[in-house]
């Protein structure tokens, strides 16, 4: 079947893409510290700032399409949060594959002690509970607004947020008997 040619899409005008192109950079300006910080607690990982860069690069690649979404924000977010996770997972293999051959693996630098060891204790939660707590805690982010980033209902946000918050509180509780 043939495409009449008045079904074809309009090519962009200039105007359209510098527009689109200011509307990145005000958008890329106002989340990226945000998104960063989401993605270095998560992965934990030095190369946060990439992930995240990356998170950013796939947004430019589809703003014709991201960039009308209403919350441009959330799909960035979920875009950082699947690289973070992925990004781990490959890691984690070249770190368990490197000591096999007895190479030395890069340690990150130790964030202050507080904070270090409840991250790490949220790193090691399932995905979904330590993005709910990154999201809740460290953005500020009321239940219905991560639910609405995570596309799930606000309900299953409140069971997460409660169950990361039990495990959490158990290991910690854990860890700060063991220090005393």
């Amino acid at each position: 079947m043939e495409k009449r040619r008045d079904q074809d899409p309009k090519p962009a005008t200039p105007e359209v893409v510098v527009r689109g192109l200011l509307d990145f950079e005000t958008f890329y300006r106002a989340e990226f510290r945000k998104v960063l910080g989401l993605v270095g607690v998560l992965s934990g990982s030095r190369w946060a700032e990439e992930m995240t860069q990356d998170a950013f690069l796939a947004a430019y690649r589809n703003w014709e399409e991201v960039g009308r979404m209403d919350r441009r924000d959330a799909w960035v977010r979920v875009a950082a949060m699947n690289l973070a996770r992925s990004t781990f997972r490959r890691r984690r293999a070249e770190a368990r594959a490197l000591l096999r051959l007895g190479e030395p693996v890069t340690v990150l630098p130790d964030l202050e002690p507080p904070y270090a060891e409840f991250w790490e204790q949220v790193r090691r939660l399932p995905a979904r509970q330590a993005q709910v707590i990154a999201l809740h805690y460290l953005e500020d982010r009321p239940v219905a607004e991560i639910a609405e980033t995570l596309g799930t209902a606000p309900g299953t946000i409140k069971a997460q947020l409660h169950t990361a918050r039990i495990a959490l509180a158990a290991r910690l509780g854990a860890a700060i008997g063991e220090q005393t």
